[in-house]
């Protein structure tokens, strides 16, 4: 029987149950009513916590130690649950795959992502932002998550095709991503899955956005299959990639896949950040005031550039706080692949183990006072006293996100571009009401635009 690696041998691991478990359903009313508070709680409870999900057992991996000993060995601790769900939108790509396939592929995608690659993508990203906002009007007010995910489709579909898709259709390409998105997390969390094979309104719906976004998909790559050279986007690298020892290539589903799991990470889970980050800053005038003072002070007039991003220490801190509070990623989930020992815990093949970035980021051990939003967090000593593996707002290992860095740099470029000239003051009233789907939302945010 394997020992998940030990990273502390000589260690006492605290092994818990949480309270509240229901009969027959277990703590799922929890998960599915409250799930932020539920996660969070746990830690208080052990390092590795036993839940019930219905009548099965399963357990969250609440000591950071025990999560990279989770995400480092894939091997026994497999991809399950929810990803089985996800392939219904994202096919056997990179971020659902197993095993060899999942080698295999990284090794061929990891060239676009290369810093190369990445500060050519974001070239353009400062001006799609610049042009968005040019829009803008002192004194309006806008839903800044709306209005983010909008920019942050064109930037993800400029990335991808460089060119070729007109506005109409990338909103119709939005507008499918998100119903799509919504009903993967439906999916998810329905037990046993009944309810996705009903001929209702909300899957028909489903059916109709997901196959109209692979057909919008698939004719670009059609398109571009006709075409020599590389275009210098992200469609390019995928149609060009050879294995170095094998030269096999992706076949065009494979590049489909692909395709739409970057539209999913390039959009959905960046424009929540933006839109989180954009509320704190409103909200704490001095984080507003030093993100501004430090823009100007780097960029001046000019459109912020990828070069310029080593200037904004202060913002990127800002940015990672985000993160730390609002994690895209909010709970992801292994499957035991055979017998093992987690924690001192012997746990059974085939036995669900959760973890969660924001009940690690929202535990008081790992982060004093969690619910402050601190940026100072991230500055010198204090940065260098978090514990190692405490953020995960990218996951970890063979499997942590492969666009983390292209994520950073573009949400660093247009927090950069859109505080040049603008203040954003949330609407009288207005409560963040964080929505775990399948990526953490913001949900709507109306902000009021104030040019500066």
């Amino acid at each position: 029987m394997p020992t998940a690696k030990p990273t502390a041998a000589d260690r006492s691991w605290r092994i818990g149950t949480a309270p509240g478990a229901l009969p027959l359903l277990g703590h799922v009313p929890a998960l599915w009513r409250r799930p932020l508070e539920f996660l969070a709680s746990l830690p208080a409870h052990g390092d590795l916590v036993e839940v019930r999900l219905g009548p099965s057992r399963a357990y969250l991996a609440a000591h950071p130690e025990l999560v990279r000993e989770v995400l480092l060995n894939p091997r026994v601790f497999d991809k399950g649950g929810v990803f089985d769900k996800a392939r219904q939108l994202l096919g056997n790509s990179l971020s659902v795959s197993r095993g060899e396939e999942h080698r295999f592929q990284r090794r061929l995608i990891q060239p676009a992502f290369h810093t190369s690659r990445i500060a050519a993508y974001t070239t353009a990203v400062a001006d799609d932002t610049r042009v968005a906002t040019d829009a803008w009007r002192s004194g309006e007010t806008r839903d800044i998550s709306d209005t983010m995910h909008a920019l942050l489709m064109r930037v993800a579909a400029r990335t991808l095709f460089s060119a070729g898709l007109d506005e109409a259709t990338i909103e119709e390409a939005r507008q499918c991503l998100r119903t799509v998105s919504h009903g993967i997390y439906k999916r998810t969390v329905a037990p046993l899955g009944v309810m996705e094979k009903l001929p209702t309104p909300g899957n028909r719906a489903y059916d109709r956005a997901n196959t109209r976004l692979r057909e919008i998909v698939a004719e670009m790559i059609s398109r571009r299959r006709g075409s020599e050279g590389d275009h210098g986007d992200l469609l390019s690298t995928l149609l060009r990639a050879e294995h170095p020892d094998t030269g096999e290539k992706l076949d065009d589903r494979q590049v489909l896949d692909q395709v739409i799991t970057f539209l999913v990470a390039g959009s959905e889970t960046t424009a929540s950040t933006l839109a989180f980050v954009f509320h704190l800053m409103g909200t704490l005038p001095e984080v507003e005031k030093r993100v501004h003072a430090e823009v100007d002070e780097a960029v001046g007039d000019r459109t912020p550039a990828y070069a310029d991003l080593s200037a904004l220490r202060y913002t990127r801190n800002v940015i990672t706080e985000a993160l730390r509070l609002y994690p895209p990623s909010w709970m992801a989930m292994r499957v035991t692949a055979q017998e093992v020992t987690l924690g001192g815990r012997t746990i059974p093949a085939g036995t669900t183990i959760l973890y969660s970035a924001y009940a690690l980021h929202h535990n008081p051990e790992l982060f004093p006072a969690p619910e402050t939003f601190d940026p100072g967090r991230w500055e010198g000593e204090r940065a260098a006293r978090v514990p190692r593996g405490a953020l995960l707002p990218f996951g970890a290992g063979s499997h942590k996100c492969i666009g983390d860095v292209l994520a950073l740099t573009e949400t660093a470029l247009i927090v950069a571009t859109v505080a040049a000239r603008w203040r954003l003051r949330p609407v009288p009233g207005t409560r963040l009401r964080p929505e775990p789907k399948a990526t953490l939302e913001a949900g709507p945010m109306p902000m009021v635009l104030e040019r500066r």
